[in-house]
């Protein structure tokens, strides 16, 4: 299984900025996706950004959209989340994650495989 860890959470204040890095360690290959969730108290897993295998397609979830850009370093075997614009709302742990071996593409919870042990990220009114 692949092995992934967040770095680069903290606090912050509404309207700044932070960069999110994760960092894969994987065994048996690494042609997948990547992507990163976060999950808010009182709220299920959400759906913030992914990237394909090898770089060309982004997605991003509605909420995210235009203030986040997810990229990759495939050298490095890392992904990467810059978040604008931080609102009180973003407050979460930020988890990040990759599909299976083969998977292209994926941007639902059933598409990955492997988890980070997430970062927290707390913005601030």
């Amino acid at each position: 299984q692949v092995q992934l860890r967040e770095s680069g959470g903290g606090l912050v204040q509404a309207g700044e900025s932070l960069r999110l890095s994760c960092t894969a360690s994987e065994h048996t290959g690494s042609n997948y996706a990547m992507g990163w969730f976060r999950q808010a108290p009182g709220k299920e897993r959400e759906f913030v950004a992914s990237i394909s295998w090898p770089g060309a397609n982004t997605y991003y979830g509605r909420s995210v959209k235009g203030r986040f850009t997810v990229s990759r370093d495939n050298t490095k075997n890392s992904v990467y989340v810059q978040m604008n614009d931080l609102k009180p709302e973003d407050t979460a742990v930020y988890y990040c994650a990759a599909a299976q071996s083969g998977t292209y593409y994926a941007r639902g919870l059933e598409d990955f495989a492997s988890w980070g042990q997430g970062t927290q990220v707390t913005v601030s009114s």
